[in-house]
């Protein structure tokens, strides 16, 4: 029973005062964070598929769930790139005055991404509490183990901590960061795909169409086929050359003996010449790195063990780019890195690239650059990437990057959840348009198709079309094929380096990163690292017999420059619309 004569009156006046303070202090504390969420909704959030009282309630459920978090300081890493500088700069500050927990979200390179992440799978030291890798790395996560999947933390610790207005259907890319058991290991954040890049002002010029006409038989459009671009290539390089006084090229890359000449491959090279075998997202049993797969297992990349990194096709692409690089790109390409090749189509002297990241598209359609006209339209256009002889229908056609919320087993539980909820709302529906606007790297079904993208595609350049159209389900990231996407990965550009230079020829190189490959892969078998679907080489045994098999390695073709194929942009699109 309690006894007044244990505790004097003023004490007990002092506690029911600090009981009083308590509550007020309570009470502002959820004031604070509910008046921070309309704040935020109504001056940074004003383009949302949801209406302004449902943002409002996704806001409050964040502020809810967060409490048992408050306080926590929490980081997490992506690479730089526009999207993430957004999430950084004003979507953390966002989270953090409306959840009250203290996030940071810091922005590396991406090789140092990935770098941060090997050492905290392979120390079991907490580095960052969430990642945004790219979902290349879906055939690691899924072997080694050290990934809690996504799926797994929505039905167990984070189950009450999943936004019930997540829509996992409204996502484009999930097919992208689920392994081959199926589940879901990682949550898309941003995506942009490599497409066609083409000077459309030029391409309507009268005089340039009946000049390419009359030199190559057909019209001056986009092209369908490599043979095609070639052309075009060679057109605006050799025949053309200057446009208002200016020299002109018909093709753009970069060919420097760095990590960056690497992604120009795997980020899809091959696929787009045919090398793999059909499949959606990715070929099977051979992917568009060339690594054979049978029942889950990587068997080899050489040919001779039934891989395609160093077969026909392969070669056929790796011959293209060392060739177009060398007869139709402007000189100082050859020792330009990816990020330095980049802004050079936006100069204005480039009339098409093959190999366009869309993440570029924001840097491309600024005032006052060459490429774009008085009312902000853009002179150039998007389309799909023209594909190689040994390319068959159901095939991928190129390259889409997913970077994706990612955690590890070795962050403490308390502080993968908190990064969960950070994860959601960078992804939730009332901030995901905002955010595609800012960086245009769509994720939401939803906001592809909002009011908002229909009133900016004129000055995006086709961007929108290309996410609205069927045909984008055909450009897909690094598969589950791959089992050590790191240790596979730099491999690539050390060896497509000696192609480029001209040290090896492109048949030698891809030997080369074939049988470097296969090392790999033997080591990993050896070392019994990789307790799920971990590589099982094949015996190597003559190639022969592989080409005399159905799909890839393909043998050679007999005429690998068909019949050059263009088609009209607008035609294009109406293709488009014909199939929604």
């Amino acid at each position: 029973m309690f006894n007044n004569n244990k505790y004097p009156r003023t004490l007990l006046l002092s506690a029911a005062v600090g009981v009083a303070s308590l509550g007020l202090s309570l009470h502002v504390s959820a004031d604070q964070y509910s008046e921070a969420a309309e704040k935020w909704v109504n001056e940074a959030f004003k383009n949302s598929t949801l209406s302004k009282e449902e943002q409002l309630k996704e806001m409050e459920w964040f502020t809810k769930a967060a409490e048992q978090f408050r306080g926590m300081d929490i980081n997490v890493v992506s690479e730089t790139i526009a999207t993430h500088e957004y999430e950084s700069n004003v979507l953390a500050k966002a989270f953090s005055e409306i959840t009250g927990i203290n996030l940071t979200h810091t922005l590396i390179q991406e090789g140092d991404v990935i770098e941060k992440l090997q050492t905290q799978m392979q120390s079991g030291r907490n580095i960052y509490d969430g990642y945004v890798n790219d979902s290349d790395l879906i055939g690691t996560h899924f072997r080694y183990g050290k990934v809690v999947a996504v799926e797994d933390i929505m039905n167990g610790a984070g189950k009450d901590l999943t936004l019930p207005t997540l829509d996992l259907d409204d996502f484009i890319g999930l097919d992208f960061t689920t392994g081959p058991d199926g589940k879901l290991y990682q949550l898309p954040s941003q995506q942009f795909a490599n497409l066609y890049w083409f000077r459309a002002d030029w391409f309507e010029r009268e005089d340039l169409q009946k000049q390419f006409k009359d030199i190559y038989g057909y019209d001056l459009g986009v092209p369908v086929n490599w043979s095609a671009y070639e052309d075009i290539a060679e057109f605006f390089s050799v025949h053309v050359k200057e446009i208002d006084g200016e020299r002109v090229y018909g093709h753009m890359d970069y060919g420097k003996k760095d990590p960056s000449l690497g992604w120009r491959f795997t980020d899809a090279w091959f696929s787009m010449a045919g090398a793999g075998d059909k499949g959606l997202p990715n070929g099977l049993p051979v992917d568009e790195w060339g690594i054979r797969v049978e029942e889950c297992h990587p068997v080899g990349s050489s040919v001779s063990r039934g891989g395609a990194t160093n077969g026909p096709a392969a070669v056929y692409a790796t011959e293209k780019y060392v060739d177009w690089l060398r007869e139709y790109a402007p000189p100082e390409a050859q020792g330009m890195t990816f990020s330095e090749a980049g802004p050079v189509p936006a100069q204005g002297n480039v009339a098409q690239q093959i190999f366009w990241y869309t993440a570029f598209t924001a840097s491309m359609i600024k005032d006052g650059l060459p490429v774009v006209n008085e009312d902000g339209t853009p002179k150039w256009r998007m389309a799909p990437s023209p594909r190689g002889p040994y390319w068959e229908e159901g095939m991928k056609l190129g390259y889409q990057d997913v970077g994706s919320w990612t955690f590890l087993d070795s962050t403490p539980e308390k502080r993968r959840l908190a990064a969960w909820l950070y994860a959601q709302f960078t992804v939730s529906k009332t901030v995901s348009l905002e955010k595609t606007i800012a960086g245009l790297t769509p994720i939401r079904e939803s906001d592809i198709e909002s009011e908002a993208m229909t009133e900016m595609a004129p000055k995006l350049g086709g961007l929108v079309e290309f996410y609205r159209s069927p045909a984008r389900v055909q450009w897909s990231p690094t598969g589950t094929n791959v089992p050590d996407y790191p240790k596979l990965a730099q491999l690539w550009w050390q060896y497509i380096a000696q192609a480029a230079s001209g040290e090896a020829t492109p048949q030698e190189a891809l030997d080369g990163l074939a049988q470097a490959q296969d090392r790999v892969m033997e080591r990993l078998e050896r070392a019994n690292v990789q307790p799920t679907c971990g590589p099982k080489l094949n015996e190597p045994r003559d190639p022969q017999y592989w080409l005399d098999q159905p799909g890839a390695p393909k043998p050679k073709l007999a005429n690998e420059k068909p019949q050059g194929k263009t088609v009209a942009y607008d035609e294009l699109l109406k293709t488009w619309e014909e199939a929604r």
